[in-house]
């Protein structure tokens, strides 16, 4: 029989990897053509791994918790159908082995000088302590000038508890933060003859009786840590306006019961700010851009990125696809659609890539305003904030007089490496300039 190897696919626009969450076959399970083999996650989006053939799953390569990279060999099918005579096979076999041994059978002295050099590989990767430690792990260690002594001291979580490639990379990403970080103090008594090493003071966290610990949730863990790269990443700046929406709130009052019969379509709020936010894009195209090393990538599609609250408490972004190309009724299907699928778990990976901007409701929840964290690898987000009604001076011809309005903050956060206060301010004030220009005779 012959051997499919089953790779994992494309999981969307600029994913390169994936999480293998569960595993939905066993080695031995017989395999149909389409029958999901594996869950897999990217940074918010489940799937599954399809089999492209019909038989026999013989091998795992990866676990549980495994990051795999797009295309690399997740597991092995021994696909049925085209079985061999075994006279054929052994034929095949002897021949096989007879080639393999002429070519790998040296004479003595080569033998021997190969199994000293098996025993100098194996020695080096043995530290004086006698742990094991892969090639690849010594090769990060010397690139990264980690001595033996701080290798050792690494708590390894692969088999007998060996340090692992994550491991060595979790211990370098920690010891970075704590040497660009002024505020933790440096130990100097664990200092080795190339430099000086910080080690991080953190405060210790006492679990008394009754306390419940949580394991935080895998999303949780990568939007934990989505958050603290962006704030090392992106000095942020934000600006606030407030906005008069009166018109708006009383133009949608008056048509949402027409629209819903007409369109088969709830008209919220959040479409109509979408599509602001979008014309003061096209507006201010620098805002619509991503920062690479020294290079600004300007963005030709306005996508709009969404973020949804889901059940568990986790946030989600899907993204409005070239969201300035939509009119009303456009936008406010696809923010329904999108809405509906994230709070179902029924997203595509590549409904949440792509992003440009993002956008954020934190009056939905109460909030009157708010300072959101950058989407990196966006330069900003912008939070709505509740809207309320409170008095205001209203100016006309005939003089100022106190009147009750609906009124709403928006914060807008942004990269202050390429956005400086007049850009950031000038399209915030834009936004608001769209929506407080709205005619409340507007059709759809």
């Amino acid at each position: 029989m012959s051997k499919f190897e089953l790779k994992l696919p494309k999981m969307g626009e600029s994913v390169a990897e994936a999480t293998i969450t569960a595993w939905l076959k066993n080695v031995g399970d017989t395999i149909e053509q389409d029958d999901a083999v594996v869950e897999v996650a990217t940074d918010k989006v489940d799937s599954e791994v399809p089999s492209d053939v019909e038989g026999t799953l013989v091998e795992i390569l990866y676990q549980v918790d495994d990051v795999v990279k797009v295309g690399e060999t997740i597991a092995i099918v021994e696909i049925t159908g085209d079985e061999q005579s075994p006279e054929k096979v052994i034929e095949e076999e002897s021949v096989s082995v007879k080639k393999e041994l002429e070519a790998v059978v040296p004479d003595v002295e080569t033998l021997k000088t190969e199994n000293d050099k098996v025993e100098k590989a194996i020695a080096e990767m043995s530290s004086p302590s006698g742990k094991f430690y892969s090639p690849l792990v010594k090769n990060i260690a010397r690139a990264e000038n980690i001595s033996m002594d701080e290798l050792e001291a690494i708590v390894g979580t692969g088999k007998d508890q060996r340090v692992t490639k994550n491991d060595i990379l979790a211990y370098i990403e920690s010891r970075n933060l704590s040497l660009n970080d002024d505020s933790v103090p440096v130990d100097y008594s664990l200092t080795n003859k190339s430099k000086a090493s910080k080690s991080v003071s953190k405060p210790p966290v006492f679990v008394g009786e009754g306390d419940e610990v949580i394991e935080m949730t895998r999303m949780g863990k990568l939007i934990a840590k989505h958050m603290v790269d962006s704030k090392q990443t992106s000095p942020h700046v934000q600006s606030f306006v407030e906005v008069d929406v009166t018109n708006i709130v009383l133009w949608r009052n008056k048509v949402k019961d027409a629209f819903l019969q007409r369109e088969g379509e709830k008209i919220t709020f959040t479409p109509i700010f979408m599509e602001a936010i979008a014309k003061s894009i096209r507006d201010f195209p620098m805002m619509n851009v991503s920062l690479d090393g020294d290079k600004i990538i300007k963005k030709k599609d306005i996508n709009l990125g969404m973020a949804a609250a889901l059940a568990d408490g986790n946030l989600i972004v899907p993204v409005i696809k070239r969201a300035d190309q939509l009119n009303l009724v456009g936008m406010t299907k696809a923010v329904n659609d999108l809405a509906k699928r994230a709070r179902d778990g029924k997203l595509d990976p590549d409904d949440i890539q792509g992003g440009t901007f993002t956008v954020t409701n934190v009056g939905s929840f109460g909030s009157i305003m708010g300072t959101p964290i950058i989407n990196q690898p966006q330069v900003g987000i912008l939070a709505l904030g509740s809207i309320r009604k409170m008095p205001a001076v209203i100016e006309t011809p005939e003089g100022d007089f106190i009147g009750i309005r609906h009124k709403m903050i928006i914060t807008h956060s942004y990269d202050h490496r390429v956005v400086n206060g007049a850009l950031g301010s000038l399209f915030t004030k834009r936004i608001a300039d769209h929506l407080e220009a709205w005619d409340i005779n507007t059709t759809y």
